[in-house]
């Protein structure tokens, strides 16, 4: 076995799909002494981190909490405790996330509605309306931001929908939760989760979601017990209540730095925050569209926390990238799924989202496609 020094990784300047980067603050958040997960002053932390993760939701929902896991821990809870075999789901699919929706719906035991569109569009509420009047669902679940794709599909209004309809609104806002408006309690979403490597800047590991009236109640009228006994929310929300009764123990180091990155959140305003990540998308499009790339969503429907470009023919994308990481220290994402090989996906998402980034990215992409 060889010997190792110490571990010395670079500093990147990530603009990919996530993670984005750190803030100073959140690094040193996490440097902090572990303490015992049942420690008074970590019960504190605790409470602040769910009191803050309200503000960023833009709810009173008491059942608020990170998930101990990535936001596909946090999706998959949303599905493990709100689906019962046999329900009905109805998923709007328009790209890798609402696939990957089914995929785990289908594996509770969902009979899965899928509501097709091209990847890179976006749903509009009569469409969805004409679905669930054709086929009435216990959810109907949506994707805010799709990551794959740039796309946003506007959510304000589709609860009305979807409640009209007898079906409890679950939304995806792992790319929008932070970076863009996101109103849980004035749009009447029912379900929503994100994660906390993307818009807040917090290294991956937490995935938070909220839970509102209609849906907490469904979950404590289940007829079955929660699959899941790692993802169960009624034995997690006891947990992070008042109760604060056993279930697993919390990555306490993760929690500081959540707790961090929500303050800085807290700290800019969330109007603030929407506005600079909506300035600077604006600033990298018109870069881009300067040395003649060409976006993949149309404006109206384009994410500002996630750019998908198209590639120029005769560019080999795989390349591009290299060169940036390795002459530039730039990272950003090729595509996935059948987008693979056909886009590049580049975030300005919390602390990466900086006009110095734009222009780094903009000069350096100039002067490797001149080349």
């Amino acid at each position: 076995m060889g010997s190792y020094s110490d571990l010395n990784t670079p500093e990147r300047i990530l603009l990919g799909p996530g993670p984005s980067m750190v803030p100073p603050q959140v690094l040193r958040a996490m440097a902090h002494p572990v303490m015992g997960h049942l420690d008074p002053q970590f019960l504190t932390v605790m409470n602040e981190v769910q009191d803050l993760l309200r503000y960023v939701f833009q709810t009173k929902n008491p059942l608020t909490l990170p998930i101990s896991g990535t936001g596909s821990a946090a999706m998959e809870a949303c599905i493990a405790n709100f689906i019962e075999p046999g329900d009905r789901i109805l998923i709007g699919v328009n790209g890798y996330f609402g696939e990957r929706l089914c995929d785990m719906a289908s594996r509770y035991g969902a009979v899965v509605q899928r509501l097709d569109k091209p990847w890179g569009e976006a749903f509009d509420p009569q469409e969805i309306e004409d679905a669930l009047r054709k086929q009435p669902a216990k959810i109907l679940a949506l994707v805010h931001a799709e990551t794959s794709t740039g796309a946003l599909t506007p959510v304000d209004g589709m609860a009305e929908i979807a409640h009209k309809h007898g079906a409890l609104l679950l939304v995806d806002c792992v790319t929008s939760l932070g970076g863009i408006p996101l109103k849980i309690d004035e749009w009447d979403i029912d379900i929503a989760y994100s994660c906390s490597q993307k818009c807040l800047s917090c290294p991956p590991g937490l995935g938070p979601l909220t839970v509102g009236a209609r849906a907490r109640e469904a979950l404590h009228k289940r007829k079955t017990k929660v699959p899941n006994f790692y993802l169960d929310l009624s034995m997690i929300e006891r947990y992070w209540g008042e109760e604060h009764a056993y279930h697993h123990t919390a990555p306490i180091s993760m929690n500081f730095a959540l707790r961090e990155a929500l303050r800085l959140v807290q700290d800019e305003g969330l109007e603030n925050r929407y506005k600079r990540h909506q300035q600077n998308a604006n600033s990298l499009w018109k870069g881009l569209e300067d040395i003649g790339l060409k976006m993949f969503v149309p404006l109206q429907h384009r994410l500002p926390t996630l750019t998908v470009v198209t590639i120029p023919e005769g560019v080999d994308e795989a390349d591009v990238r290299k060169r940036l990481l390795n002459e530039y220290n730039i990272e950003i994402a090729s595509g996935f799924g059948m987008l693979k090989g056909k886009v590049w996906r580049i975030g300005l998402m919390g602390y990466s989202s900086r006009q110095e980034n734009i222009d780094l990215l903009v000069s350096a992409l100039a002067r490797i496609l001149a080349k």
